[in-house]
Parts: structure tokens; sequence; C-alpha cells
């Protein structure tokens, strides 16, 4: 190792020098500003802490409050949003933003949490939407995607002005929560002979957000972190400050305990500084879960991925890079519900985020998030402490096991950091190490007091040194800090350590001290003729030491009791408190002498709130007045009572489920004059080359973006027609199916990645010459591909029908020509009826058609017999629709009770036996399961889609895709645990009930 004296040379010679500090860039408003170092708003430098979240994956406006809330407990202060296109104009020149779809109601919510917001609009998000989140109409046009193509850009230009109009109006500068704008996501990388980057192309997508008012700093978000795409400076198409993503974990949930070789990424830091050196260090999308695809191996498994462990030694390793504004993708992923999600990924969303599709917190990676995040908003010190840009051992350690990464603080009071990680990441040793640091107090060994401290698998530290605590000083902590609060009478400290490690901290001066709980051992220093300190060293365990200092009050955890605090910002204050208890504290308010707290408890529980500010006398709880005692530190000490609530569910194997046959198509006097034509004979698409068929069979061509697709092709028979080739396209996972008249041909059930599938059938039965036959093809849209490559227009590849022919025994191909087509998807297609609940929530499904799926439908047109149910299912291919109404009567003002539908996944199906399911529930589907790709059976439908406290209505649309027919094992409605909330009351969506539908076929 080197000696401790050259340790301050060789770290200004490793690029920690004087943080230079520029000048606020010049901007168009002076309220959000910034310098290298990091973002001011209103002239207070701040670190931002974001987590992302897309309020159309939660279509519940009520419980967009709830997110916040959640997001804001965890010591975040911003979070980032996608807004998707294909939601908003359905309908090519129509704006709807109505209804579930007004999200000024999410920039209300985030004001009202007090969090800021990032917006990333698109036009082009990716974000697993279907389409990337472009409108299925894209693919008609000739222009090419994401570039200058003026057909492209014109096509833009009412989205960008309707939803930046809003965007504009809720700026922090208008009074709103909005402090940043993205105008374009991941421009990155381009098809071969596409311009890129084209700084015209990105320019005109930032004049259209300044066109619409749009006045904030513009940032990007480069895919790759040696992208390095309009940068500041570089002229035309720059932006304001760059950022990049970063994924270093990728998305392989089927080896959950294995972390790639090299993907911790030390250069980060040297890379910004090369590209960007006068803005803040910026990544606007880290890993803060995965997707899972499908025939994927659940969330559950994603989530031992992207753990608390990923948490630890990933998010400390961009805290040593100096990052500053610093978004986590996803922090709530939600539920792709009603079609919105790109074929490469099913109904769910979850992500393995922080917080469950089901909006639950259970997940440890929430608590130890909380941890860090909390840590950063105490530490001011952390946004202008300069990072070391080298990867160094042997330095600040002697243990070339262990790599430390130092960021010093060059001005007063800041304090410097070490950040500590295993030098091979991928290691699961625990690792034994001592510090050797230079601090105030002269250079120091450490632990003073004898023995090692220990770095476990998987895990990494943040240490400080001369880190200022109100009026105190830490000359320096191996234990990490959770929080500080300086209260009238005393300041408290947080810190924590794993279970059995020992740490040490040093406090600058000699202090009178008395310490309770577990013995800590004592030591007064003078260190190289410098002032005294002293040094308190412990083994953390599960016992809470209260360590005194003079008013400096230490609380000396291990670190799954540090899980159980939370430290809520007081309302219209600058004070926070400690809350020590509880499942989730939402929020703290002083009304007079009242101290009121907004909090959730899974279990009988107690709660000592620390920091009671002086002059409150009664504490309220979720608007009850609550009694409490107070302890001999001050704390309030308070028993909160959680028993579970009484409810039962509706048991759906006796209830009286109704039926409709729902592919009428193939009955013989099925009538489809009402169908469009299929009769466009040329094809705008730019993915694909010339058509393989006389006409077009690409649905989006006819205005069929979503759900499934039906075809119906007619001709006149020959006599020697016997195969039938046909090539289907639906996206990863899809399935389809033939009839000639009534007879059932063939069926490809599906696999879990093939997009595209060529089948040959041999017809059921010799044809008769001269006589009418029609074709009857449904096949499965999964969904429209994203549009990542520039200039690729991958978004277009098309659904439908590729190609077919009609066979003989010969071998003989008889004309396309023979056949012409009819086509459908969604009523009305483009002009879709149910404006409540968007263009993508239903399919070409006869049911879907006649809005049989809404709540309340014609028991006229449906039969009701015990055994037509979907546990009795089909006897042959086809489709069925099964439906039925249920009451719910839970006590959602008290609790908040996560529910789901869970379908029986049988290990016994046989081919031939495989069939697909979508599940609606009040009209809004919810959920669709493909028996034999899965991996997704249980379906989280929030309240607000269900009635909690009245009628409910679930559909179930049934395909069987085999000669044998389907049926459901079981399907259920499934409680999560009741949590005792303090979440604001839910309003159910007014989306609407069946209503005759004009026109409908």
């Amino acid at each position: 190792m080197r000696p401790l004296s050259v340790l301050l040379a060789v770290s200004a010679a490793a690029g920690l020098g004087h943080a230079e500090t520029l000048k606020p860039q010049t901007l168009l408003q002076d309220i959000v500003t910034f310098d290298n170092s990091s973002l001011f708003i209103k002239g207070e430098r701040l670190m931002i802490f974001s987590g992302e979240v897309h309020p159309f994956r939660l279509p519940v406006p009520s419980l967009w409050l709830d997110i916040f809330q959640k997001v804001k407990a965890l010591g975040l202060n911003t979070v980032s949003f996608y807004l998707d296109w294909a939601l908003l104009e359905g309908e090519p020149g129509i704006f709807r933003g109505e209804g579930i779809f007004d999200y000024s109601a999410f920039f209300e919510a985030a004001k009202e949490a007090g969090m800021y917001l990032i917006a990333r609009p698109g036009p082009y998000i990716n974000a697993e939407a279907s389409g990337g989140g472009f409108p299925g109409w894209l693919q008609r046009i000739k222009g090419h995607l994401r570039t200058a193509d003026p057909e492209y850009l014109a096509a833009t230009d009412n989205y960008v002005a309707n939803v930046d109009k809003l965007i504009a109006k809720y700026q922090i500068t208008n009074g709103g929560p909005i402090i940043l704008y993205q105008p374009e996501n991941e421009y990155t990388g381009a098809a071969s002979g596409v311009k890129f980057p084209d700084p015209d192309y990105m320019q005109y997508v930032i004049d259209q957000a300044r066109n619409a008012g749009i006045v904030l700093p513009m940032m990007s978000n480069d895919a790759s972190w040696t992208g390095g795409h309009n940068l500041p400076g570089s002229g035309k198409g720059e932006v304001d400050i760059y950022g990049h993503d970063g994924y270093p974990l990728g998305f392989d949930c089927k080896n959950p305990t294995t972390w790639p070789l090299g993907n911790l990424i030390t250069q980060y830091r040297a890379q910004h500084l090369k590209f960007s050196p006068s803005t803040p260090y910026t990544v606007p999308e880290f890993q803060g879960g995965s997707f899972d695809p499908w025939g994927g191996y659940g969330f559950d498994q994603c989530e031992q991925l992207i753990n608390h462990e990923q948490v630890r030694v990933f998010y400390k390793n961009m805290f040593a890079s100096g990052v500053t504004i610093f978004n986590l993708y996803m922090i709530f992923g939600g539920t792709n519900w009603g079609n919105l999600g790109h074929p490469g990924g099913y109904t769910s969303y979850d992500y393995a985020a922080a917080i469950a599709e089901d909006r639950t917190v259970s997940r440890e990676k929430y608590s130890e998030l909380k941890l860090e995040a909390n840590f950063l908003k105490v530490s001011p010190g952390y946004l202008t402490a300069t990072p070391d840009t080298s990867n160094r051992t042997g330095i600040y350690s002697p243990n070339t096991d262990i790599t430390v990464t130092a960021l010093v603080n060059y001005t007063p009071d800041g304090g410097s950091f070490y950040v500590v990680r295993h030098t091979d990441y991928q290691t699961l040793a625990s690792t034994p190490y001592t510090l050797s640091l230079p601090t105030s107090a002269g250079n120091l060994s450490i632990p003073i007091l004898g023995g090692s401290l220990t770095l476990s698998r998987r895990d990494s530290k943040i240490h400080v040194a001369d880190y200022s605590v109100d009026d105190h000083k830490l000359i320096y902590s191996t234990a990490e800090i959770f929080t500080w609060k300086k209260f009238s009478n005393r300041t408290v400290l947080v810190v924590y350590g794993g279970e059995g490690e020992t740490h040490e901290l040093a406090i600058a001066d000699e202090v009178k001290w008395t310490s309770t709980g577990p013995p800590v051992q004592v030591k007064t220093v003078k260190k190289d003729d410098k002032k005294l300190f002293t040094v308190v060293q412990w083994k953390a365990n599960s016992e809470r030491r209260i360590f005194k200092a003079g008013n400096l009050h230490i609380y000396i955890l291990d670190r799954n009791t540090a899980y159980n605090y939370w430290a809520p910002q007081i309302t219209n204050s600058l004070s926070s408190l400690i809350v020590n208890g509880g499942y989730l504290i939402r929020s703290a308010s002083i009304n007079g002498t009242s101290l009121s707290l907004q909090a959730d408890f899974n279990t009988t529980t107690t709660l000592e709130v620390i920091g009671v500010p002086l002059g409150v006398s009664e504490l309220q709880i979720n608007g009850e007045t609550t009694e409490y005692r107070v302890d001999s530190e001050g704390n309030y000490i308070v028993e909160i009572d959680s028993e579970a609530p009484f409810f039962s569910l509706s048991d759906f194997s006796t209830a009286e489920w109704y039926y409709i046959d729902s592919l009428p198509e193939i009955q013989p006097d099925y009538d489809d004059s009402a169908w469009p034509s299929a009769n466009l004979k040329s094809t705008n698409n730019t993915y694909v080359g010339p058509l393989k068929t006389p006409v077009s069979l690409y649905a989006s061509d006819y205005g069929f973006h979503t759900g499934a697709l039906l075809f119906r092709g007619h001709f006149t028979a020959t006599g020697a027609e016997t195969k039938l080739f046909i090539s289907t396209i639906g996206g990863s996972a899809f399935g389809s199916s033939v009839w000639l008249n009534s007879s059932f041909v063939g069926s490809w059930p599906g696999s879990g990645a093939a997009s595209v599938h060529n089948d040959t059938y041999d017809l059921p039965s010799p044809l008769v010459a001269g006589q009418h036959y029609v074709f009857t093809v449904l096949v499965d849209n999964m969904g429209l591909d994203e549009d990542w490559t520039v200039g690729d227009d991958t978004m277009k590849l098309p659904r439908g029908i590729l190609d077919y022919s009609l066979g003989s025994d010969t071998n003989t191909t008889l004309p396309k020509s023979n056949i012409t087509w009819k086509l459908t998807g969604n009523l009305g297609g483009e002009q879709y009826r149910d404006k409540a609940r968007g263009p993508l929530n239903e399919g070409g499904l006869f049911i879907e058609r006649q809005g049989y799926h809404l709540p309340s439908p014609p028991s006229s047109s449906f039969s009701s017999s015990n055994a037509s149910t979907p546990f009795t299912g089909l006897s042959s291919p086809g489709v069925a629709f099964y439906t039925t109404s249920f009451l719910l009567s839970i006590p959602s003002t008290q609790y908040d009770i996560p529910l789901r539908f869970v379908f029986d996944n049988s290990t016994s199906l046989e081919p031939g036996q495989e069939y697909r399911v979508w599940l609606y529930v009040n009209g809004f589907q919810y959920g669709r399961y493909v028996s034999h790709i899965g991996p997704q059976s249980s379906f989280p439908v929030p309240e607000g889609i269900l009635n909690y406290q009245g009628e409910n209505w679930v559909g179930v649309a049934v395909w069987a895709t085999g000669k044998k027919g389907a049926k459901v094992p079981g399907l259920r409605v499934e409680a999560g645990t009741p949590v005792r909330t303090g979440r604001r009351e839910v309003e159910v969506v007014k989306a609407g009930e069946w209503k005759k539908r004009t026109g409908a076929y």
C-alpha cells in the first residue's frame, strides 16, 4: 500500500481536484438551473433522485396519489413519466385526454404529494409499450419513423402540441411540479443508410416543445453510456443536459443468482467528463427491475435478480460516479391492461420494481432503497464532492479484494465519501478489511480500536469522513447513515450496519457520553498533536443502542431494524420527523397543537415518533386522535392495533355464468357484408418489401391495430383445392386458427418467441367445383413491435396475413386472386367506440365488437346454464365467452386490500388442448393468459377498476386452438394481505356499461 501521507496527492492526481462550480447556465427561465455538479431549484442545490411511473399503466386516477406517497416515503423527490401517444391519439388528428387519460390529475397528485416530475412524453417512448408508444396508424405513412422525413414529423405535430400544452401548464415556472423535459428517447442507433444523428430532426423535436411553451431545461437519454449524441454545446439539436441509460444486470431472469462478468461499469464518471463536463452527471434510466417475455420466468424470479443486493452494489456504484440526476426505471411498473403492451411482454408490467404491481411495498429492495435515498437527502456535501475517476485498490484499504472510490469535498464541512465494494463484484465471499483515510484529525487507520470491518456477499457501503451532523462533526463513520435530524433539544443521528458487523465512528472533540442498550467500546484519541476525538465501536445486532454525546443522540441499529425507520417531512415545513415502525409512513403535518400522521399498518405494532416538535400535545393517525405515552427520550410511543377485517370473496365455481359463442363467423348463415373489404393493392409500409398477396392483409392498413384480428376469405372452388398454405404474423407468442366454412382446418397454438408462423394445412374434405367457400382466419395480435433503431421502422412490422396460397394434390398452386378478403378488428377501428377505456382496450372478437364484455350485457343475447361455464369449456376449436356478476363488500376506506384473479395452471395439458384467455373486469381487459406459454396466471386488478362496495362483472373469452377443445381448470379471486391504510378513498372509474352499438356486426 502507499504511505498515508501521499494519499491526498494521489487523490488529486486521480481527478479529485477542487470541484469547479460553474455559473448556472443561461436558460429560458431562472427557477431550474444547473452547474457541473447538480441541479438548482429556486436557487437550492438538489440531488434529483427519481423513480419512473407511467400513469397509463394504472388507469385509476384516484390511486396516483397513493403511488406518489409511496415513492416519497422512500426518500425520493421526483417521478419521471412517459405518456403513450397511442392511447391519446388513437384516431389521427383527434387528441383525447379525458377521464383516465386526463393527466392533469397525475400532475395535481404529484403537486399534492410534494414531488417533482420529469416529463418524457415521446412521441417515441419505447417502454415495452405497443409500438413503443407509436399509434398503429403510423404504419400507413411512407415516412421513416424518428427521422426528419416531413411526413413523419407532420404526423407528430398534433400529439406534441396538445400534450406539451398540458405539460407547459404544469411546469414549475407556472407553479406546477414539472422540472425537466426530455424531447426524444434513446436516440442512440440507426439503420444503415439513415442519417444519424440528425441535428435537423432533433432540433425539430426540441422546437416542437418550445413552440408549445416548454421553457424547462431539455435533457437527453442516450441508451448507451458510450453514445455521446446531441451533447450540450454541439450546435443544432443539442440538449441542455446530457444523460444516458444503465441496465448493467440485463434481463436474464432465468438465472437470477448470476451477475454477468464485467457489467459493473466503473468508467461512467470519466466518460461523463469527456462528453459533458459542464452539466450534472445524469442517468435518466437506471435499472430498477427487469422486463420478462412471454414464456419467461415470472417477475418473482426477476425480483431475485434485481433485488436488494443489486440496489446496494449497483446504486452505490452510481453514487461513486457522482450521479446527481438519477432515475430508476421502474419504481412502480403497473399493468399492460387493454393490449397496451408490446409483444415482448405479457399483461403484468410489475418489472420487479420496488413497488409491486399490486402497489404493495413489502419487497426488501424497497427498504434498502429507502436507506440510501434518505442518506443522500441529508448529505448535501455529496453534491459538490468530486469523485475519483480511476478504479484503484490498495490506497484506502490494504486489502486488494476491496475497491474504494473516494468522493472528496474540498469545501468546508462538505465531508468526503468512500464507496466500498468487492473488487470482484461477482464474489459471494465475506471479506474483512481495514481503512486508511485522510481526515481533519490526520491520516487514520480504521478501526482504531482494533479488529476489522466486514464486507459481506454482494454488499457495498458508503463510509464518511469529516461529515457534518448539524453542529457536530463525525471525523469518520464506518456505519452507514440512514438520516439525521435536528430537533428542539437534541440532534438525532441514525446509523446502521449488517448483523454481526463491527463498526466504528469518531466524534470530533472529547465528549461526555452515556449509552443505553448493549455495551459499546469508547475511547478518547489524540492524533498527531491535533484535537481530541471520541471513538465508539460496537458489533451490530438487532438490539438498539442509543449513544448520547451531549445533545447528539446516535441511534445504532442493524440493517434489518433500520428498514423499519422512516423520515417523513412535515408538510409545509423544512422540519422532519423520524418514525420507527409501520408498514408505510405516508406523510406528516401539524395543525396547531396536533401532529397528524397518515400511515399504513399490516400488523399490530408499536410506533415510535422521534422528534415531536415543541407545542404539540395531540397525536392523530389517519384522522383519529390516538393515545400515546412519552418515553425517557421524549419520543411518542403508540400501540397500533391492525386486526385483519372479515370479508368474503365470490366462488366462481358456483356462480351463474352467461355464455355466448364468440366465433359466429364460422356459422353457415353468418353475414360479413358490413365488414371492411381488403382492397388495397399496395401498402405504404416501409418495413416490408412488396406485397406477396394481391391485396394487403396487413390489419393496420385498414385501421385495426390491437387485439384479435379476423379475416374472411371468399372463393369459388375449382374442385382441385386440397391444401392451404398460410403465413400469419401477430408478434411473440401469438396464435392463429383457420376454418373452412364451419370445418376446422388447423391452428398454430403459438410459442414464446415466434412472431411469424407458416403452416400448410390439408383441407378437411374434397371441395365441390363451383361452390362458394369461406376461410375464416383468427389471428392474435400481441401488440406492435417497438421502434428502437432509428429509421428501421420495426414498429411497422405488420399484423395479419403475410402470404397464402391454395394448392392441389398435384402441387399445382391456384391463383391467389381467386380469394377475396374481408377483415375486422375492433369495431370502428380508429373510430373506436369505447372512448372511456381508450383505443387499445378492445380487439376484434365478436363479443368485443358487440360490447358484451362491458358490465351488464343483455341477458337475452346469452344462454344461462350450469353446463356452459369456463370450467366446462368447449369441446371443439372455437371461441366462447362467459360472463358473470359478483358483489364485493370490502372495508376499503379503512383497509387497502389488493385483489387478483388467478387461473389454475393445469400441468396435464396435452397437445391439442392449448387455449388462450382474455380476462375482462368491468369492461377493462385486464389479463391475457396463454395456457402453454405463460408464465403469468395471476392477474392483479386494482380497486377503482373493481368496485369494492358493489356489483362487478367479469368476462372470460376462451379460445380453444386444438381439436380437443379447452376448458379453464379454475378461476378465482384472491386477496393479498390487508393493510390498515391512511390512503385516500378510491373512486371507482366511471367508464360506462353496455349499450347497444349502432352498426355492430
